[in-house]
């Protein structure tokens, strides 16, 4: 059977990814864009696998056939469906035997298949691998409501070379950073796209990216990245306060007001039991501004403590506005 190593699998070969683990395997993580054409239900993967450990491999061997026969046409006409070029990547968790079987199958009705060799244990190697390599990053920094996410998409479509954190993370980073958003990818998932990501970015070039601290959400930037992170020049928007308080204020604005109060009880004991009853009656009387004023003297402390010995360039604005924004941030650059 031929198989490709990892890079050749995502650069060169040709195909959508049909990945044939399990559903559960899938779910805790794939190579991104990967689709899902599993070979075996989660609970017929574990009656195998304790058929295995327990009983015998030959037994376990037989009851996959079992399971995998009745399979055959479903899964052949599958993949045609999601392959209309005939053409596909394959691969299960270590390229032994599900991904060898499936190829066989698929093969037989008229499909070239492309397998990784390794499965998807290597390209986790190689994701752990991307993250640890040494990239030249700039980050953008500044207060909360500093619009800094709108600058990056406003730096991108400038052409300049972009890693949207929060944008991966499905979470914007703070205790109502999942307000509006979609669920979070799981950890290993997180660092499939980030690695991903990365790697899709032009080498040579800075790569932007967004000051965050060690966790977005529930997920956390991998150590040997973060590290890198804290080392790359930080450039900080210097935006007004009651710029940032009106932004917040729009954003906050369109968002359920149980997600709002859910957000500021989270945050109760460190804005304290007056602060946090005042801004839970903002939110009750609609006062999108005064809510953001009274919550936003505690992330500007941290903010501001988290500042504390980086070496930084102040890039001193007006407003939110992005395209202005960026501009100066890339004259601070040139400076």
């Amino acid at each position: 059977m031929p198989r490709h190593p990892i890079t050749d699998f995502l650069t060169t070969a040709t195909g959508p990814i049909l990945d044939v683990r399990a559903p559960a395997e899938y779910a805790q993580g794939h190579i991104p864009g990967a689709l899902s054409l599993p070979l075996f239900t989660d609970e017929e993967r574990a009656r195998i696998g304790t058929t295995y450990k327990q009983v015998n491999p030959d037994k376990a061997v037989l009851m996959g056939l079992d399971f995998f026969g009745p399979k055959m046409r479903t899964m052949v006409e599958e993949a045609r469906k999601l392959a209309p070029g005939q053409e596909v990547r394959l691969h299960c968790w270590r390229g032994g035997m599900r991904s060898g079987a499936v190829q066989w199958l698929l093969e037989l009705g008229g499909l070239h298949v492309n397998l990784l060799d390794k499965g998807y244990k290597d390209y986790r190697r190689w994701a752990l691998a991307e993250l640890a390599r040494p990239h030249q990053l700039r980050v953008l920094g500044g207060y909360t409501g500093s619009g800094k996410t709108a600058v990056l998409h406003a730096l991108a479509a400038q052409g300049e070379p972009v890693l949207d954190l929060e944008g991966l993370a499905n979470h914007l980073g703070s205790s109502f950073g999942a307000l509006g958003q979609p669920p979070q990818p799981t950890q290993e998932q997180f660092e499939n796209d980030l690695a991903a990501a990365l790697a899709a970015l032009p080498t040579g070039r800075p790569i932007w990216v967004e000051d965050e601290s060690r966790s977005i959400g529930s997920l956390t930037v991998p150590t040997p990245f973060f590290a890198q992170m804290q080392a790359a020049p930080l450039l900080v928007l210097d935006v007004p306060r009651e710029a940032r308080v009106q932004y917040l204020a729009a954003n906050y604005g369109r968002q359920d007001a149980a997600g709002l109060a859910a957000a500021v009880l989270r945050l109760h004991k460190r804005l304290g039991g007056l602060v946090t009853k005042e801004a839970l009656g903002a939110i009750a009387d609609n006062d999108m501004p005064r809510m953001v004023d009274l919550v936003l003297g505690y992330y500007d402390k941290t903010y501001g403590f988290g500042l504390t010995g980086r070496p930084a360039v102040t890039v001193a604005t007006e407003g939110v506005e992005a395209a202005a924004n960026a501009a100066l941030v890339l004259a601070a650059v040139e400076n």
